[in-house]
């Protein structure tokens, strides 16, 4: 016997326009920037421009060959009015012209074009009287250099992986020679095996000119261990020195490099990546002298769009089917894009009104400590939206400020409850450690106990792990390597 059963169930589905419009919304400007230049190359049908409302009727007649072509000359879009949409409700980016005067664009630094240093160190050594194999021998080990300038490979492994990529023979004693002869380039410590081998050959240079660094280079020799631990007091008894002399040596061995190579990952041409705010927050003072915080989307580089008219009506004159919905598919393409660039800035504002709304303290005077507890959900909820879309649009964020560019992933910190019975930021309590680390005795710094009552003292009741946690996010060493003489 047949049983029928009925049930219900609640299911959500998401299209996969909405999946794309989700990974719009997290586009940096930059990239957005990139994305336009990108759909401009690849839609004729798109172009840069401001759309003009009474100009179709002109140069595309949408009740000609309407049998022809009805998703061409009647487009699916949510305007019931169109008289209002004309007027009324045409976007920015849709009417604005690039009439702003250069003061208004934000300053950029211009691109510095650096020498890579292996080409550099190349250019050294194709100097000396070398061989052509000895020559490209040389160049080998240059590029077998880590990007801090060290060697990590033995004279026996580069010998060996040589003459196997070259199909000829590299004697160990012909490496050994070449590697001398590197050592002797500029910087000083390049092709050092480690940090000790590249302080020691810096101290050796410091003493061929005639500087008194023998101390210093005894400590590097035979008391790297200590030193790395602050155990000065057995470096002295080692040493049989003063702290008066100990300090010297000291003062000599940190102003050494502790690399032979600095900012060597950089390229041959190395372009300093200058964040572009997608936010520009200004003050203004009114007559009253209150002062109004206004939020504006950096679109300076944002190009208005609209469709080519003119091609698409001269390609809906045909009677191609083919090259009709080609034409159907690129408009289709091109009115989702200036749709949805006009979702993302709205989406944009209304987040980051929000944002300055729930932080308003700290965007007045700029002081981490006025930052209050924010999380995404806080946010989502002021502006009816979900988390994952406040998520993306403070992904990869930026605003500029008249106290600096901010991350707005910054702004976002779990609250701690204090005695009194309110919540203050994470922030806040970082910058307390930063103030009280700051203030220490240097000769015997606070451990991470010992902050932990600090802050307990001024209300901040954290367990000592959290204070390791939050001292690690401020890059600041323990206490032992914070110890000076």
């Amino acid at each position: 016997m047949m049983n029928l059963s009925q049930s219900q169930r609640q299911t959500f589905k998401i299209t996969p326009l909405q999946i794309q419009m989700l990974n719009f919304l997290q586009l940096s400007t930059l990239e957005l920037e990139e994305r336009i230049k990108t759909e401009l190359e690849e839609n004729p049908l798109l172009e840069e421009g401001a759309t003009i409302a009474d100009d179709s009727s002109e140069d595309f007649d949408a009740d000609s060959d309407s049998d022809e072509f009805p998703t061409l000359t009647q487009p699916d879009n949510d305007y019931a009015d169109w008289d209002e949409y004309a007027h009324d409700d045409i976007p920015d980016y849709k009417t604005k012209v690039n009439n702003h005067s250069e003061d208004d664009e934000l300053y950029s630094l211009p691109i510095a074009q650096n020498t890579d240093w292996r080409s550099e160190l190349k250019s050294q050594v194709h100097f000396l009287p070398l061989t052509e194999k000895q020559s490209i021998l040389i160049d080998y080990i240059i590029d077998s250099l880590t990007d801090e300038g060290f060697l990590t490979y033995s004279a026996e492994n580069i010998a060996d992986d040589f003459s196997f990529a070259n199909g000829a023979y590299v004697d160990v004693d012909e490496v050994e020679k070449l590697l001398k002869v590197l050592r002797l380039m500029e910087p000083v410590g390049i092709g050092s095996a480690d940090l000790q081998e590249c302080l020691m050959r810096q101290l050796q240079h410091k003493k061929e000119k005639g500087l008194e660094v023998s101390l210093a280079i005894d400590i590097v020799a035979f008391n790297m261990d200590e030193l790395a631990v602050r155990n000065y007091e057995k470096i002295m008894r080692l040493r049989e020195v003063s702290s008066d002399e100990l300090k010297m040596a000291l003062a000599q061995i940190s102003a050494l490099n502790a690399k032979p190579v600095i900012d060597g990952e950089t390229s041959s041409i190395a372009i300093k990546d200058n964040i572009i705010p997608d936010y520009i927050i200004t003050y203004e003072t009114n007559m009253y002298g209150d002062t109004q915080i206004d939020i504006a989307l950096n679109n300076s580089r944002i190009p208005s769009l609209k469709i080519n008219q003119y091609f698409a009506s001269s390609i809906a004159s045909s009677k191609d089917k083919a090259a009709n919905q080609y034409v159907n598919s690129k408009i289709n393409t091109a009115n989702w894009l200036i749709e949805a660039i006009q979702q993302r800035e709205m989406t944009m504002l209304k987040t980051m009104q929000a944002i300055v709304s729930f932080q308003k303290e700290f965007f007045k005077n700029g002081d981490v400590s006025s930052l209050k507890p924010m999380i995404l959900k806080d946010v989502a909820s002021q502006i009816n939206m979900d988390i994952s879309t406040i998520s993306r649009v403070t992904s990869g964020k930026y605003a500029q400020t008249p106290f600096g560019i901010i991350n707005l992933k910054d702004l976002f910190s779990e609250g701690i409850r204090m005695d009194s019975g309110g919540e203050v930021s994470n922030r806040e309590i970082q910058q307390a450690i930063a103030n009280l680390i700051a203030n220490e005795n240097k000769k015997s710094p606070f451990n991470d106990f010992q902050l932990m009552e600090l802050l307990a003292q001024q209300g901040y009741h954290i367990a000592r792990r959290t204070v390791a946690k939050y001292r690690e996010n401020l890059n600041i060493s323990s206490a032992q390597l914070r110890r000076q003489l």
